[in-house]
């Protein structure tokens, strides 16, 4: 029996099983015994077959990687051609695009790439189409741009989670809050720093020993169910902030508009029109979590034309100097900042200094 046909076989036997405590562990054991087998699909035994493939292995540039992902024929080519200016075949037909198609836009100071990537379908997680390759360029991206045709949004949008979640990709969530750690003896350790509503030593126990774990230590900081745990254990999950871009809004009614605009994460545009480019823009600045510092010669003027674009989750002096070139830290002394991280500017600053969007900085050396 072939990887798709046990696929099938345990996702109908989930279905099957009713929801319930004294359920819990069976179902576990089926999600761990689901996630190996679509670890096995989408990195295939063997060196050949886990590439992007032809066409679709586009080099990184810039600040930041955005991927449109969407079915076919929702205008992900005409937003990347309007926005980027890049020619992206544009049709009215299905599968224009078969390769990724590469365009960069220039955005308060930032290059940030724009991939748009072929129409997927569905199944596309377990490679029917070209999915396969299309959800590993996704996995690559800073950020994800579902872009979405607004007379068919939900049935679309739930169709696309489910494919990039069969791919590892957990959209607008943060890690898991557990703690694992394998060991050699001593069995399954589990420990809980809060009330939990679903898994409980007995289920932990099931799901590690899917895995062939039967000595580690497990800590539940939060309430969880097993799918987190399984992400935790399988290691590969990657967590990508999205935006739904709810296209064609000159097809619907200004009543409909204010609700759409209600919906979390989304933004309604129209990209044959180019309407609410600026909302969309600034959403995407405001996901991509980027700040930028302005550098200070000695005796010169800050370059505001040229900023360092940091991500803002990682950014104090030492990540600064890192970016511009590792040889800078060895030879620093101490920073001078101006701007919103310091208490007075200019601020005599170390290396373990956080700096803040639009700081400006200059840096002395030791003599």
């Amino acid at each position: 029996m072939g990887i798709l046909e046990r696929i099938s076989e345990i996702e109908a036997e989930m279905a099957r099983t009713q929801k319930n405590k004294a359920t819990s562990g069976h179902l576990g054991m089926l999600k761990a015994k689901l996630a190996k087998l679509r670890r096995e699909l989408i990195t295939p035994k063997g060196g050949g077959g886990g590439g992007a493939g032809e066409g679709f292995d586009v080099a990184k540039t810039g600040d930041a990687r955005i991927g449109f992902v969407g079915f076919p024929s929702v205008g992900k080519s005409t937003l990347l051609s309007n926005l980027a200016g890049v020619y992206s075949e544009v049709a009215a037909y299905e599968f224009t695009t078969l390769t990724t198609v590469p365009g960069v836009i220039r955005y308060k100071g930032a290059k940030i790439q724009l991939l748009d990537l072929p129409g997927i379908i569905e199944g596309a997680k377990d490679g029917k189409g070209r999915g396969r390759q299309v959800i590993a360029v996704a996995r690559t991206c800073s950020l994800i741009l579902i872009v979405l045709d607004v007379l068919k949004p939900l049935k679309h949008k739930k169709l696309i989670e489910h494919e990039l979640e069969g791919f590892g990709i957990r959209l607008n969530k943060k890690p898991p809050n557990i703690g694992y750690k394998r060991k050699d003896k001593g069995g399954i350790n589990l420990t809980s720093t809060c009330i939990q509503s679903v898994l409980d030593l007995d289920t932990v126990k099931t799901v590690l020993s899917e895995y062939k774990i039967h000595n580690a230590d497990i800590t539940l900081r939060s309430d969880c169910i097993v799918d987190d745990l399984i992400d935790v254990i399988e290691g590969n999950r990657v967590y990508v902030p999205c935006i739904y871009v709810l296209n064609k809004i000159d097809q619907i009614s200004i009543e409909e508009l204010d609700v759409i605009y209600k919906i979390p994460h989304c933004v309604p545009i129209s990209a044959h029109h180019k309407w609410n480019f600026d909302d969309l823009l600034e959403k995407i600045w405001d996901y991509l979590s980027l700040i930028r510092i302005y550098t200070k010669p000695k005796g010169q003027l800050p370059d505001y034309e040229s900023p360092v674009v940091l991500k803002s989750d990682i950014c104090n002096v030492e990540d600064f100097c890192n970016n511009l070139h590792k040889s800078i830290l060895k030879e620093l002394k101490y920073a001078l900042v101006w701007g919103s991280s310091v208490k007075h500017t200019p601020q005599k600053v170390g290396r373990e200094h956080t700096l803040k969007d639009e700081d400006v900085i200059q840096i002395v050396k030791k003599v």
